[in-house]
């Protein structure tokens, strides 16, 4: 391996934050301790390199994740050993299951303490091997240019995901003279990212005989950045697309063609044309189970195809006919390059898109308390569609995805596959500080809000001026509502008697704060919410409302629950 000599002699933690600048990196998301003292000795004095400094890991890990989310940009994080680093499995965890770009470094004991049950070690390598796309252990000073190379790399390339760094304390302050050549050499990693042409071709031959075809977009066309394109195609042969939480906006939801997303509380609209289509285009969905319903009743009479850069999710859930490794904004272009073919479906599209008007998103007005979909419709229109949203998990998140009206890419900022509560305020944190001049807007239940609030001190350190919507049901609104389904509303340890007083607590950290609970009036009290300063909105709302539609689990997705028809 050859080595690169230095002008003069430097440390593991110097050449961690060279390497990083080198390869564009300008924001780090941390939490200091112990073991990683080194690397935050040399942060203090290091030009180019911005801290943030979180009030907990699983806080830091989140803000990487929402910098990300909102940029396609990696996400960067610093935690110590230990605790540090397992306070970061959630986060971890989550950006591998949403396919988030994050390199996470954790502080690790001394090298000789490894494997010694030291003070503050865990084997996070052991720990986080199912949760990470790759990760490394360094034992060699001079390798540290060339690893951290390689993970950026890796992170961000193919279908993107966390990669973990531990970095013993010993490594990251040794001095070297020299370091390994970081040139790229990965002969065993070679993500397919252009797709077969011939594959490619299949589609349109299978479209020329489709009475009924259907597009999904799934979150690797919002991270592909296909919009564009597949808007383009859906527009050119005239196929109704259904999304999926993670690429709401990719069809802006005012489109014709967009039937809104699809699955467990999607629109009738798309679950009935998931059912009955005869031929499913997806591109860059993983067919998760909110999405099918039961496996076993998913579009039946369909014939499949499947782009995706991750081989492995093609054919995992779904039986796929056509198969297409590859980028999904590449595919497209390459289908839309392609010489236009005859179709023949016009009574199925218009027989779709009727169903949006039979059976649209609806709710009854009630002049005594707030309904949650007036809220989020209200300030879907004060923020005309254009705000970067970021949502907790629960009812709220459902409500938003199907209430605010998306329109662009990378403009819903959520926790999908992990659905992980306490997301919310982190992500909206990073999302702001990598899209200072963009509106950004945190939706979050009362649940959420108590998971992760302490982050809330970084608004005014900062200067992160979020609007932080608390959408009040002292409750846990999703569990509750399953338990009043399912479980002969059995309302077990799903409703809060004891909670704090969320106004003194904006207080405490020097924010702006209303609470807002007549729904008379709720239009004019939102216009708060355009003033340029960080504020938490907190409006209070009924704790029996549900979210519907609704398909129950294990069942099919045309066995839907609480579908409203227009008379």
């Amino acid at each position: 391996m050859k080595e690169i000599k230095l002008e003069k002699k430097k440390n593991g933690s110097e050449l961690v934050l060279e390497t990083l600048a080198s390869l564009g990196i300008e924001t780090i998301f941390g939490y200091p301790g112990g073991a990683v003292l080194p690397l935050y000795d040399a942060i203090y004095s290091f030009k180019g390199i911005r801290h943030i400094l979180a009030r907990h890991e699983q806080g830091a890990l989140h803000e990487a994740e929402g910098f990300a989310k909102s940029t396609g940009k990696l996400g960067v994080a610093l935690v110590t050993s230990g605790p540090g680093a397992t306070n970061a499995i959630t986060g971890i965890a989550d950006g591998m299951g949403d396919s988030v770009p994050m390199l996470v470094f954790t502080g690790q004991v001394a090298t000789p303490g490894i494997g010694k049950d030291a003070f503050q070690e865990a084997d996070i390598i052991g720990v986080t091997m199912p949760i990470t796309k790759y990760n490394y252990q360094i034992r060699d000073v001079a390798d540290i240019p060339r690893i951290v190379t390689e993970a950026v790399h890796i992170a961000t390339t193919g279908r993107p995901g966390p990669v973990v760094i531990d970095l013993p304390r010993d490594i990251a302050a040794k001095q070297t003279d020299f370091y390994y050549d970081p040139s790229l050499n990965l002969p065993s990693y070679q993500p397919t990212v252009e797709p077969n042409g011939l594959q490619v071709k299949k589609i349109l031959q299978q479209l020329r005989k489709a009475k009924k075809p259907l597009i999904i977009a799934g979150g690797g066309a919002n991270y592909a950045g296909a919009a564009k394109e597949l808007q383009a195609f859906a527009e050119r042969y005239n196929i109704p697309v259904v999304s999926t939480l993670l690429s709401l906006g990719v069809m802006p939801a005012d489109h014709p063609l967009s039937l809104g997303m699809g699955g467990m509380h999607g629109s009738y609209a798309s679950n009935m044309a998931l059912t009955q289509c005869d031929f499913m285009i997806n591109f860059g969905s993983r067919f998760a189970d909110r999405l099918t319903g039961n496996p076993a009743t998913f579009a039946k009479n369909a014939v499949v195809a499947h782009i995706d850069i991750d081989p492995a999710e093609i054919g995992k859930v779904v039986k796929t006919q056509i198969p297409v490794v590859g980028d999904a904004k590449k595919a497209l272009e390459l289908l839309l390059s392609f010489e236009t073919v005859s179709t023949r479906h016009e009574d199925w599209t218009e027989q779709v898109l009727a169903n949006k008007k039979k059976a649209p998103f609806g709710y009854d007005f009630d002049d005594k308390v707030i309904k949650p979909q007036h809220a989020i419709e209200t300030i879907g229109r004060l923020t005309k569609g254009e705000a970067i949203v970021v949502t907790d998990v629960g009812q709220h998140q459902m409500w938003v995805a199907q209430y605010y009206p998306f329109k662009k890419e990378r403009q819903i900022i959520t926790s999908g596959g992990l659905g992980t509560m306490g997301f919310g305020i982190p992500a909206a944190i990073g999302a702001k500080l990598a899209n200072p001049d963009k509106e950004v807007i945190l939706f979050v239940g009362d649940g959420g809000f108590q998971m992760t609030n302490q982050e809330l001190a970084i608004l005014n350190g900062y200067g992160v001026p979020i609007k932080v919507v608390l959408v009040n049901n002292h409750s846990l609104g999703m569990v509750r509502q399953w338990q009043e389904s399912f479980y002969n509303e059995h309302r077990s340890e799903s409703t809060f008697d004891d909670e704090p007083n969320f106004q003194l607590l904006a207080e405490a950290y020097g924010l702006a704060h209303y609470k807002f609970s007549d729904p008379q009036s709720l239009e004019e009290d939102l216009q708060v919410i355009l003033e340029n300063k960080p504020m938490l909105i907190e409006v209070t709302i009924s704790n029996r409302e549900h979210v519907y539609p609704m398909v129950p689990s294990g069942k099919a997705n045309n066995e839907m629950l609480g579908v409203r028809f227009n008379a």
